[in-house]
């Protein structure tokens, strides 16, 4: 409402019973007594039917106080008299917007470049590609705003799903296609489907990034080791470069009992990608299972140094505490013991401890 002393002091030649009331209304306004300014401007409204500030200042406190319905007819009526007053066509966008017209209210948020509500009211047309860019744009400056981060998570998981049904209904039986529903079923934990679709997704096009992968993941939640572990291999020959794939063939050697080649397989991953988190844990659980005592604790020790107070920072203490009850460091020991019941007390119940 920073326009109201501004607007009125522009005003000419305007009636008495028009100017005391706008006078009230801007001093009510400043008093915080919104429905007692609402009344004012209405007045001044009804002594002058062409006081565009009028109309105006009343649509604006309306939308102070949250009646965005009874917004809508003064701020049209400031647009009728004034057509380029782009305050009206901020508020009466966002007014529209909020009673659920986006059509009508895409026209004036895109005037004036309101790409905040301009994003939510593409999402609501069914304009995904825009809303997305809008909404990052927006995003930009307004990194960590919760609503922001809602709406262009729907948009792009809206503009994602009309992609996949284009795809499924153009090309249902193609590689891309069988892929696309065993993430679904992945999803879904529906495992014996998923594995079906990766599969006949591999038997067409075998060179698809991620499938192995992919499909290794799916063994791997059932605990099928050897089978994960040939699916992970596989991705990394088709992808040395990829970290995720080196990481997860490193873990699953290490939960199918091969300590030693997993041991070399993390070492790699760490150098493609260093300071994983989950990386070092692995590491320093194989090296440890290895009687490679110094790599255990560099591994744990760095890990530490990168994130506190989680899941994985805690079993890096636990493990260090054996590795050092081992080695006959009895202080050390207690000391990291001391900080993975520190850490375990700030992590909520509902995540789970890597073993």
């Amino acid at each position: 409402m920073h326009t109201l002393p501004i607007l009125w002091l522009a005003l000419q030649s305007v009636s008495s019973a028009a100017a005391q009331h706008m006078d009230a209304g801007v001093a009510a306004h400043r008093q915080g007594h919104f429905d007692t300014a609402i009344t004012e401007f209405r007045k001044a409204a009804e002594a002058d039917p062409n006081l565009t500030e009028a109309f105006l200042n009343l649509g604006e406190e309306y939308m102070q106080t949250r009646d965005y319905s009874a917004a809508i007819a003064p701020l049209k009526r400031a647009l009728e008299l004034r057509p380029d007053l782009e305050a009206a066509h901020l508020q009466l966008g966002y007014a529209l917007l909020s009673q659920g017209f986006p059509v009508e209210a895409i026209p004036h948020l895109e005037r004036v470049h309101a790409v905040e509500a301009l994003g939510i009211a593409q999402i609501e047309t069914g304009q995904y590609k825009e809303a997305v860019s809008n909404l990052s744009a927006a995003l930009i400056n307004r990194p960590n705003d919760p609503d922001l981060l809602y709406y262009l998570g729907r948009a792009g998981g809206l503009l994602s799903k009309r992609a996949i049904d284009t795809l499924m209904e153009a090309y249902p039986d193609s590689a891309r296609s069988h892929q696309a529903m065993a993430e679904n079923y992945y999803v879904l934990r529906q495992m014996p489907q998923a594995e079906k679709e990766f599969r006949e997704a591999l038997r067409q096009r075998p060179d698809i990034p991620r499938l192995h992968l992919e499909l290794g993941l799916v063994y791997a939640g059932a605990s099928q080791w050897d089978k994960a572990e040939e699916e992970f291999r596989a991705e990394c020959k088709l992808q040395p470069g990829n970290a995720e794939a080196s990481y997860r063939l490193g873990h699953a050697l290490l939960q199918g009992g091969k300590a030693q080649e997993a041991q070399r397989e993390l070492e790699r991953t760490d150098r493609v990608k260093p300071d994983m988190p989950e990386t070092l844990y692995s590491l320093g659980k194989a090296a440890s299972l290895n009687g490679n005592a110094a790599l255990a604790e560099k591994s744990w020790l760095h890990l530490i140094e990168i994130e506190k107070q989680t899941p994985l920072a805690a079993q890096a203490h636990f493990g260090l505490a054996g590795l050092y009850r081992k080695e006959g460091k009895q202080a050390k020991a207690e000391s990291e013991l001391q900080e993975f019941r520190k850490a375990q007390k700030t992590i909520p119940r509902s995540e789970d401890v890597p073993k």
